[in-house]
């Protein structure tokens, strides 16, 4: 029977009942984040950046045309020095360029321009009249707005009373856009009065007066060349000139907007840079806002929201990621097809018209996918914490690395490596705890393995089991080292010396001082786990391992505190401490050469 089969019975039980609804759950825990970030702030600011983002890229690679394009006509630095009068007292040369744009079939003007709200006359006789004239004569031809303006209060800044009477009711706006946290300019609404009421712009006017009613929505940056413009004294030249063909050409068919492009003036931020004569980052002339959202108006229209429900059922839906239960590499390669995919389609909805915020969408797809593998490893990490806590004093540390690391295998068996094969063992121990109480004995023991396992587990050698007072280690496994002989030898000495130490306190007590014997030999064992299918221990078996334990017995005979076998000596990188005492007969073994090392 397939292991994946699920017989009707085992479907029904709590358990599996219960699994289904930790996971729905999750999904619904993790739809909610998505839901929750995509109506926050953070969700917002993340937002815009892929909304700029997609802007750029379909401006820079999949570039549109428009049919309906809007004339710029810019008050520049060359036409500000062709003018003596300060540019408040421009109302003969404005009113001349509205004739112009009548004379050269524009659909409309409109008017950035900050415009008094007084009379001037008495500064420049007849200035009030040649605008008021200029505004008639082009409103006989073509549609007319005027901007409005706001003061530095918030309030409204009045208009001089004739030049709002010439206008008339729809010939005036404000030239405002509602701007995001950035305070990039990105949307057109006109619900920019007390309350979130509407108040007439000039885009919106404008707008209107050409036959297309307009709604909120986003302004498409990404459709149409950047702007250039005609210098305001480029048009008024061609207008004395009467060259009306040339003023055809400049602007039939199409809307005309004047305003300021001289540097500095009237900046506004903006998600991409529509000025073609400079680059000033994202910073541009606020007539090039009122003419791309004015062309995006007439063209393909402005970008509406998705709605809100079926952004929360596309992010429901991408949370289901998390019943996926994927493994690393191949829940990153979907996370990544998944994220450019909602990416493309949101560009090619962008591209029809459609704008879907994706943050919501994101989190959802990174915690759908990411959130299953981030709690197994939580739940692994536990395990490992647990396990750690519970047997890192049954095993040597180099033998816990290789469990929680997955390298050590958990059955029966082993493998044959080289390793170096450490035996130690307290002289007269026998005799010793005869004349000890016993828990006066455990309490010796316990001390000095305090010690001499610190010195085994500092070259990182593993101890694999303590014999009454004998402690038998093995250096080379599992963990791999460099020189397991030169390790062994290093374990051996240091544990000599923690032998002092003790000796010193056990004098200073008034008990009687302790002598170990430290044998060493070298070569191939197998190494794995030893024992039946319910205890089993981590060791070593072979003839390196008796021949170890003979070593370690020859030690009180030979007179030396560490004994090792020629094949460790060999593998020294120096051995000028270690002094030879020739081939040593061991039982059932043929003789050993043997060298010895006591403390100078």
């Amino acid at each position: 029977m397939s292991d994946s089969f699920q017989s009707p019975d085992s479907m029904s039980s709590p358990a599996f009942t219960r699994g289904w609804l930790e996971k729905l759950a999750s999904v619904f825990a993790c739809a909610f984040f998505g839901c929750l970030l995509q109506v926050s702030s953070l969700g917002a600011r993340i937002d815009l950046a892929l909304l700029d983002t997609t802007t750029n890229v379909l401006r820079e690679y999949f570039p549109v045309a428009v049919s309906n394009e809007v004339v710029v006509v810019g008050i520049d630095e060359a036409s500000a020095a062709r003018y003596p009068e300060p540019l408040t007292l421009w109302h003969r040369y404005v009113g001349e360029f509205l004739r112009a744009a009548a004379a050269g079939k524009a659909t409309a003007v409109g008017l950035d321009l900050v415009l008094p709200d007084h009379s001037y006359n008495e500064v420049l006789p007849g200035s009030d009249e040649a605008l008021m004239m200029g505004i008639l004569a082009a409103k006989k031809e073509i549609p007319v707005v005027l901007a409005l303006t706001v003061e530095a209060s918030g309030k409204q800044r009045g208009l001089f009373r004739k030049f709002q009477l010439v206008a008339g009711e729809d010939g005036t706006g404000l030239a405002l856009f509602p701007r995001d946290a950035d305070h990039v300019v990105r949307r057109f609404d006109e619900r920019i009065g007390e309350n979130a009421s509407v108040v007439p712009t000039m885009v919106g006017q404008l707008s209107r007066q050409l036959g297309k009613d307009p709604e909120p929505g986003i302004i498409d940056f990404s459709r149409g060349a950047p702007f250039t413009y005609i210098p305001i004294h480029e048009v008024l030249a061609t207008l004395q000139a009467g060259d009306d063909v040339r003023l055809g050409q400049m602007f039939a068919g199409r809307p005309v907007l004047l305003g300021s492009v001289l540097p500095s003036s009237d900046a506004i931020l903006q998600p991409v840079n529509l000025a073609s004569w400079e680059d000033n980052g994202n910073l541009a002339p606020g007539v090039l806002i009122h003419a791309q959202a004015l062309r995006s108006i007439l063209n393909h229209g402005l970008i509406k929201d998705v709605p809100l429900w079926l952004v929360a059922a596309l992010i429901l839906s991408v949370s289901t990621g998390w019943l996926a239960g994927l493994r690393p590499v191949l829940a990153g390669g979907v996370l990544a097809v998944m994220l450019g995919g909602a990416f493309v389609g949101s560009a090619w909805l962008f591209r029809r018209g459609w704008y879907l915020p994706l943050s919501g969408v994101y989190a959802a797809i990174c915690i759908g996918l990411i959130g299953p593998l981030a709690r197994d490893a939580l739940n692994k990490l536990k395990e490992r914490l647990f396990l750690k806590r519970s047997f890192s004093g049954s095993v040597s540390p180099v033998v816990m690395h290789e469990i929680l690391s997955g390298k050590l295998s958990p059955g029966l068996g082993g493998e044959r490596k080289y390793v170096c094969v450490l035996f130690a063992d307290i002289r007269g121990f026998t005799t010793l705890s005869e004349s000890l109480p016993p828990e006066a004995v455990i309490t010796l023991l316990n001390r000095y393995f305090d010690r001499v396992v610190d010195q085994i587990h500092h070259q990182e050698g593993a101890v694999v089991c303590f014999m009454g007072d004998g402690i038998m280690a093995i250096f080379g496994a599992p963990k791999r080292l460099h020189n397991p002989c030169e390790s062994a030898l290093l374990a051996a000495k240091g544990m000599q010396r923690e032998v002092v130490k003790l000796n010193e306190a056990l004098v200073q007590e008034g008990a009687a001082p302790i002598q170990i014997g430290v044998g060493l030999h070298a070569g191939d064992a197998v190494i794995g786990q030893v024992g039946s299918s319910g205890r089993h221990d981590y060791t070593a078996i072979g003839d390196v391992t008796n021949v170890a334990s003979r070593l370690e017995g020859l030690t009180k005979d030979v007179g030396f505190e560490i004994v090792c076998s020629k094949d460790v000596v060999d593998a020294l990188e120096s051995n000028s401490d270690l002094i030879s005492v020739g081939p040593q007969s061991i039982k059932g073994h043929t003789p050993v050469h043997a060298y010895g090392w006591r403390p100078r």
